[in-house]
């Protein structure tokens, strides 16, 4: 009966007598007065909707927006191609959503096969799932991939994005599995302290690649070690990073995942963006959420169908391998088209610039007062002292518009670069800095 539903006054009337009733009172009537919302509710009254505009326009105006970024810590700055949002944009695309009825979600079910297929093939994963809410909870569900009654234990490298580990300590507390951090050494696992901590009762190990601090682990070994205690070896990704460094199928992982928000994605207060999710055939079935798969039909026509679990599979409380029943279809989407347009070469060339960008700033920086705080070889972030002062550091580049690296607890700034940053703005913020350092 809300002002939502098109209808009149006269049509709940009568809708009402249908039912023999009188008021919408008495259609509630079964429900105990003091539960009952007595009164008005206290919001304002509502707005024209030029009122409305000018007062989001405001809100809005509050904002403040950076020209120059050189931050990144799980959400990148990339160029997206202007026919990512065109072809996202069509109205056919923004009002799909569950697929259960195959016959007429041909179009939808493609789209989210053709993404799978693009994650598989980014991953060297053998199998990829309709995509999770967002890479932390893709890192949380994985887990859960991975442990049985005996092993319990998960593994997170120290390594790993705070907000990542974060979400999956969330996760782990209701399921009664422990999540143990093992110690870096030099900004990378330490593969020493791992091979202590495996035993028969790990279930998994995480690893970043690149990690928090844009360092590149040696993700073969790792895996090895993971391996011969017969544990499950999983890898976070950076999708872009994936264009130029070793992927988890060729470092035999179990299990990829990752955020995809550099996959076409703009910056956004906390999303939406999408979690993707890939396996090797022996971990196929275990992947959560959707997956469709390709068939033909009575007439030998190609097809597209929800395959190998149903959805309720996943909200049966207790019995219940995930709590994901629902997929990121939009979002997916976005990252089918971004990586349609950019194509391999194009994903490569984003990956090379912003890598080799970096390393340019990072020589710069140390020139400036900022040394380097690891050695280790890294893709797109690293991490430098910060000996002027992190806070004074980045109040003098925000003056500027220039939203500076991330700080850290250990007053140390992680840095970034994409293919959007250009020389002279990284010329520029290192004089800034410099000046900083004359004051």
């Amino acid at each position: 009966m809300g002002s939502y539903v098109p209808a009149t006054e006269d049509q709940k009337q009568k809708m009402l007598e249908a039912m023999g009733l009188s008021s919408t009172d008495e259609l509630f009537s079964h429900i105990p007065s003091q539960v009952r919302l007595q009164g008005k509710l206290r919001i304002p009254e509502g707005l024209s909707e030029m009122e409305v505009l000018r007062k989001m326009e405001d809100y809005a105006g509050e904002n403040r927006i950076f020209r120059h970024i050189f931050r990144g810590a799980g959400a990148y700055d990339h160029y997206i191609p202007s026919i990512v949002k065109e072809v996202v944009s069509k109205e056919e695309f923004i009002t799909a959503y569950t697929p259960y009825q195959a016959e007429i979600s041909q179009g939808i079910l493609q789209s989210i096969f053709e993404y799978q297929t693009m994650i598989c093939e980014l991953t060297g994963m053998d199998a990829a799932n309709a995509s999770v809410y967002d890479g932390a909870a893709a890192a949380a569900e994985s887990v859960f991939m991975c442990r049985d009654r005996k092993r319990t234990r998960v593994l997170v490298s120290e390594t790993t994005n705070p907000q990542v580990v974060e979400v999956m300590k969330t996760y782990c507390h209701g399921r009664q599995a422990t999540v143990e951090m093992v110690p870096a050494r030099n900004g990378s696992t330490d593969s020493e302290a791992l091979k202590e901590m495996l035993d028969e009762t790990a279930a998994c190990f995480y690893v970043q690649q690149p990690n928090y601090y844009g360092i590149i682990e040696d993700g073969e070994a790792l895996g090895e070690l993971v391996h011969e205690k017969g544990g499950k070896f999983i890898m976070g990704c950076n999708p872009i990073a994936l264009a130029i460094v070793k992927t988890p199928g060729e470092c035999g992982a179990d299990i990829a995942v990752g955020e995809g928000q550099p996959l076409g994605m703009p910056l956004a207060f906390g999303g939406p963006y999408l979690g993707f999710m890939a396996a090797t055939r022996e971990m196929m079935r275990k992947l959560p959420g959707r997956i469709v798969g390709e068939t033909v039909d009575t007439e030998g026509k190609r097809g597209f169908v929800l395959t190998l679990q149903a959805r309720e599979q996943h909200i049966r409380r207790e019995k219940a391998g995930s709590n994901i029943c629902s997929n990121e279809a939009l979002c997916a989407l976005t990252a089918s088209v971004y990586l349609s347009a950019m194509g391999p070469e194009g994903l490569r060339k984003a990956a090379v610039l912003s890598t080799s960008k970096a390393h340019y700033l990072q020589k710069e920086l140390e020139k400036a007062g900022l040394p380097p705080a690891y050695e280790g070889e890294f893709f797109h972030e690293f991490v430098t002292d910060a000996l002027q002062g992190a806070e004074k550091i980045l109040k003098a580049l925000e003056e500027k518009g220039y939203l500076g690296g991330l700080p850290l607890p250990d007053g140390r700034l992680l840095w970034c670069t994409t293919e959007k940053n250009t020389k002279e703005e990284m010329d520029e913020l290192v004089s800034l800095i410099r000046e900083v350092g004359n004051r």
